[in-house]
């Protein structure tokens, strides 16, 4: 059997590669935001999932599951459900879910075979309308970790009755985490379901702030977030990865050496006996802001005229130095909002060279 790749690549952002390549539109009426195309137009979402999957080619393909919520179903309006999707109706697009991310890869297109499939899942402010991901404030309802394991167990279980999942998911990627105490739930949570738990998953979180400040929305450090996803005092589940989406590419460097530096002393107390992989997948932006209010993407007017790197040079930079300077077990490495196949096609070829 032939040893695994140091570095594998992740696809893009399939939200605004919908919405960029393909004309969609988003608004608070599509709760579900790409994943209403499991609901309007499947074969749409397979063509743009195909983009990655077989025209880059990736090597690891996200599902359109981000999004997924019972409240999200019971806001979706379609002829056949004028009063929304209910709860028992939801496993059916969960299935979908999956067979369109294997059919949008289609035959083996190399010697490595099929894309991998991981299953993607947002944190519960990635459901809020607005979405609230980048600042963490959540509602009352959900404003602290044992109610946000209860409802991440609760979502969990719809993917749980996916038949042979375990045998089609090779990942599970518990995604954009905007706080230390959500992270700690995740954990808690995905250990209840036994189909999800036997795969392995990865942790990311996203640090939206200026450059001079490193933290999570919540105002948790790196530190202190690399802590909660590895310390086996959180849970019995741990993540075979940790990670960093939806973050400006410029910022990875400093904050790759936090998490190296986070880990090896999870190493040095004993709580952890080996490097876990590293998966980064920042924005594709290079400087713009997404304005949740005018829901664009926007360039401050403090960063314009700057003049950077392009965005595939500075993400091939900082994988290329964690990778030298740390010992990770593996790097899965791709793109978040505003990162296209064309970008990670780009990406391929910088780190890759093909």
């Amino acid at each position: 059997m032939s040893a695994e790749p140091p570095i594998l690549i992740l696809d893009g952002g399939l939200g605004t590669s919908l919405e960029r390549s393909y004309g969609c539109v988003f608004t608070p009426a599509t709760p579900l935001w790409s994943s209403h195309l499991l609901v309007s137009d499947p074969s749409l979402l397979q063509r743009c999932q195909a983009d990655f999957a077989r025209g880059v080619p990736v090597d690891v393909l996200l599902t359109a599951t981000y999004q997924f919520s019972v409240a999200g179903f019971a806001g979706t309006r379609t002829p056949d459900h004028p009063r929304g999707i209910p709860r028992p109706d939801i496993p059916r697009f969960v299935e979908a879910a999956v067979r369109v991310a294997e059919q949008a890869r289609g035959m083996p297109r190399h010697e490595g075979g099929h894309a991998r499939l991981a299953l993607s899942l947002g944190p519960y402010g990635a459901c809020m309308i607005p979405s609230q991901e980048y600042s963490g404030r959540y509602d009352a309802e959900h404003d602290a970790e044992d109610a946000l394991r209860e409802w991440h167990a609760d979502r969990m279980r719809l993917f749980g009755g996916v038949a042979d999942l375990a045998s089609r998911i090779q990942y599970v990627a518990l995604e954009t985490i905007p706080r230390v105490d959500e992270i700690r739930a995740l954990r808690r949570a995905i250990g209840a379901v036994p189909e999800l738990a036997r795969r392995p998953f990865w942790m990311s979180c996203l640090f939206p702030h200026a450059a001079d400040d490193d933290t999570l929305p919540d105002g948790s450090s790196a530190e202190e977030a690399v802590r909660a996803m590895l310390d086996p005092g959180v849970a019995s589940a741990r993540p075979w990865g940790v990670g960093i989406n939806c973050t400006k590419v410029w910022k990875l460097d400093a904050l790759l050496r936090r998490y190296e530096a986070a880990v090896a002393g999870l190493l040095s107390d004993g709580l952890i006996e080996a490097w876990p992989a590293l998966v980064l997948y920042p924005d594709g932006t290079n400087g713009e802001v997404y304005n949740t209010a005018t829901q664009k993407w926007e360039l401050p007017e403090d960063a314009k005229g700057e003049s950077r790197e392009t965005w595939e040079d500075q993400l091939r930079d900082a994988v290329l130095g964690t990778q030298q300077r740390g010992a990770w077990r593996q790097i899965i490495v791709g793109g978040c909002c505003m990162a296209g196949a064309d970008d990670i096609k780009r990406l391929r070829h910088a780190l890759l060279g093909k």
